[in-house]
């Protein structure tokens, strides 16, 4: 049984209760145990309970069958947070050997109205994991598609970096968040992304060897938005630890002479000022 179309056309029909039908028939539900006088009792729809409570019965009796997977996709349908839902799910498919490939597909459409979930994050990282290098393309372009709706979008990014360095795919990341950031020059998720690369990625050769080109890259965003903050940080930190370096680079030296010598750093200043008035910090001593 593929775990992704089937479950996905028999959600997508006209529901039947599990209570009608034929393949559950053997099973009795196991209620939710609230003791005899709860005090706010949670009112479930009754499709919900209903499915929660076959789960606990196929989970107590640590049931492995294809429709207790099936039953799994439907709980998540329910509620997609339900950590020992995807557990159980988890070791379903370990049982069954079920096609993970098709495992990533209902993990997508499931995030599709769940992306800032963790439960779906770690799920789909460990089938990543149990695919390997095979699935690294998949990954990169799931993320890549989540980050087109939310670029800033936290899990993406760092089920993104766990794939570059769990499954490779280091080739054209730094070409990537080249492409953000000429789509959005504040986004400091890709500025983030970049210095990552460059001092990560086995293929670049590190900080120290990235940095005259770097350098020139920053410097040439800075002179094209000066009030960049992530762009100013960047290039800080592009000199992580060798601060005489930074204080003699020329390319470092002369865009900041060019910025103070400029109208800009008028207006630099004055949205500095305006920023710290309005969270009641200390204003600058000019």
């Amino acid at each position: 049984m593929a775990s992704g179309s089937s479950e996905v056309e028999e959600q997508e029909q006209e529901r039947v209760m599990l209570r009608d039908r034929p393949e559950w028939s053997d099973v009795t539900p196991l209620p939710q145990d609230d003791g005899p006088t709860p005090v706010v009792p949670i009112k479930y729809t009754e499709e919900f309970a209903e499915v929660m409570d076959y789960f606990r019965a196929v989970f107590a009796a640590d049931e492995r069958s294809p429709r207790a997977l099936s039953l799994t996709a439907e709980a998540i349908h329910f509620n997609a947070g339900n950590y020992t839902v995807w557990h159980f799910r988890r070791l379903l498919l370990e049982s069954l050997k079920i096609d993970l490939h098709d495992e990533l597909e209902f993990v997508q459409r499931i995030a599709a109205d769940n992306s800032k979930n963790y439960q779906i994050w770690h799920h789909r990282r460990w089938v990543a994991e149990k695919l390997g290098p095979d699935a690294r393309n998949a990954e990169l372009q799931f993320t890549k598609k989540v980050l087109s709706v939310d670029a800033k979008h936290y899990h993406a990014w760092s089920h993104r970096q766990w794939v570059l360095q769990a499954l490779g795919g280091w080739e054209d990341e730094l070409d990537y968040c080249s492409e953000l950031l000429e789509q959005d020059m504040f986004n400091n998720s890709a500025w983030n992304q970049r210095y990552f690369v460059i001092t990560k990625s086995p293929l670049l050769g590190g900080l120290e060897a990235m940095r005259e080109s770097e350098v020139l890259y920053t410097v040439k965003a800075i002179n094209v938005y000066p009030e960049n903050e992530s762009s100013w940080r960047y290039l800080r930190g592009l000199y992580k630890g060798e601060t005489i370096s930074w204080a003699n680079d020329p390319q470092v030296s002369s865009v900041c002479l060019k910025i103070l010598s400029s109208k800009t750093l008028f207006w630099i200043l004055s949205v500095t000022v305006i920023n710290r008035i309005k969270t009641s910090e200390m204003p600058l001593r000019l």
